[in-house]
């Protein structure tokens, strides 16, 4: 066995994410699927469609997970398929996702549950979506049915996936449906999210108090692109609290105030993370760029030789480390990787992402931060978003016309990493060399 550089903790989780929209197919009551059937809204002219056919396959592409050694997978219930009509339960898919979730445990693989991932009913969309001030209560009566239905066997949930994210995309820069730019309506959205996940929160941990319920928070690093520049360091340095703190702070004190522009109290909002979920993926170098509001006035330069993924985002592992510090120093609460990974057709980026990534967690850990997982993003191919089906982040390749899954060669490097429950001195020199130097500190022997 090689010479292992890192342990990680027993009992780490170690898997892979998806949305529902992505991966099952035919989620056609939600509004994604409405809008992805107007031309020039997906980039490279596709729909969802049958996606990976997952809503039928999940079986199968569990156990291949299992099989190279997953023990945990993160997943969403698609809202639109368990309510397709306000107050109406379809109890077929209830029942669907009863056995997905069966099935996991089967296999010995930790369900993390994700209750909102981008997508919502068509229903709710049309009266307004996270606009309205009645969908926290819309989404507080899903989480009751969700936990009475599953509690028993899900231990994790996610409340919302990347509420900055979504009201980002959605709502300022206005590429996602509803697709309006506007400030306000964003500041709206952030407000409502909030109270929905509260209520949810609360729904969850009421009906079963040992649950952990938390939040999939997308955490950037921000740095100037360049150091001189004192604008371009005011750029970078406005993202942090808005994108990265601000959902996360209203959660701890039920206080919230930029990006509202004014502060105002949600006390149901207070002590309602038993974790915080990171999902991971680059640094930005901004700029200041007066053209540029809707991006708070920057815009985003990678520096000359700096390692791109297909998305054009520049890879930075060491962020994660940063990050995830920054976090426990100013949250006290347990970390979940719950996404992180690269867009990179060819694998040739993804086995350096993962070591990299990793080395990073094992730093964080050393450091006393509590980590529990680590969640690549994502197990297979899948449609992304408006980006429609040319980002291949999965570690396993699929063909989309007859539905076969490859796992990529990272794949059996991942799965290696989970065998040993660690990293190796062999996966740093080969994949990951810049990370040896933090990792060889203390440590005694031929290495050092």
């Amino acid at each position: 066995m090689p010479d292992v550089a890192f342990q990680f903790p027993d009992g780490f989780l170690w898997g892979a994410a998806t949305a529902a929209h992505q991966v099952e197919g035919d989620n056609r009551n939600n509004d994604w699927w409405a809008w992805e059937q107007q031309p020039g809204h997906v980039k490279d002219g596709s729909t969802s469609g049958r996606a990976c056919e997952h809503y039928e396959r999940f079986a199968a592409d569990f156990a291949q997970l299992r099989g190279m050694a997953h023990n945990a997978h993160r997943l969403s219930l698609e809202w639109s398929r368990i309510e397709p009509e306000p107050g109406l339960v379809d109890r077929a898919a209830v029942a669907h996702y009863r056995e997905v979730l069966e099935t996991l445990r089967a296999l010995g693989m930790e369900p993390m549950v994700t209750l909102h991932h981008f997508t919502n009913p068509r229903w709710l969309a049309d009266a307004g979506g996270w606009e309205s001030d009645a969908t926290p209560e819309a989404f507080r009566r899903f989480a009751r049915l969700c936990v009475d239905e599953y509690g028993d066997i899900v231990r994790l949930w996610v409340t919302i996936n990347e509420p900055n994210v979504y009201a980002y995309q959605s709502f300022m820069l206005g590429e996602w449906p509803p697709q309006k730019k506007s400030a306000a309506a964003g500041a709206t959205v952030l407000r409502n999210m909030l109270r929905g996940h509260a209520a949810a929160y609360r729904e969850i941990k009421g009906a079963r108090p040992e649950a952990q319920v938390g939040v999939a928070q997308h955490l950037r690093v921000f740095a100037p692109y360049r150091r001189w520049n004192p604008l371009d360091i005011a750029v970078a340095s406005l993202p942090g609290a808005a994108f990265n703190h601000w959902f996360l702070v209203a959660c701890r004190s039920g206080f919230a105030g930029f990006p509202l522009g004014r502060w105002e109290r949600v006390p149901e909002a207070a002590g309602t993370l038993d974790y915080i979920g990171v999902n991971y993926y680059a640094r930005d170098r901004l700029a200041f760029d007066i053209r540029r509001p809707s991006s708070l006035f920057s815009r985003n330069h990678a520096l000359p030789g700096a390692v791109l993924s297909d998305f054009q985002m520049e890879i930075y592992p060491e962020g994660l480390h940063e990050l995830m510090v920054d976090a426990w120093r100013r949250y006290r609460l347990p970390l979940y990787v719950t996404e992180n990974g690269v867009a990179d057709a060819g694998d040739h980026l993804r086995p350096g992402v993962l070591v990299g990534h990793l080395a990073q967690v094992a730093r964080a850990l050393r450091d006393g931060v509590d980590v529990r997982s680590y969640m690549h993003w994502s197990s297979m191919d899948n449609f992304e978003w408006a980006e429609g089906y040319r980002m291949h982040f999965g570690l396993m390749e699929v063909d989309f016309a007859t539905q076969a899954r490859r796992p990529r060669p990272s794949a059996a490097l991942y799965q290696a990493i989970i065998e040993r429950n660690g990293l190796s001195w062999e996966d740093l020199e080969e994949h990951y060399p810049r990370a040896l130097p933090h990792l060889l500190a203390g440590r005694a022997g031929p290495h050092s």
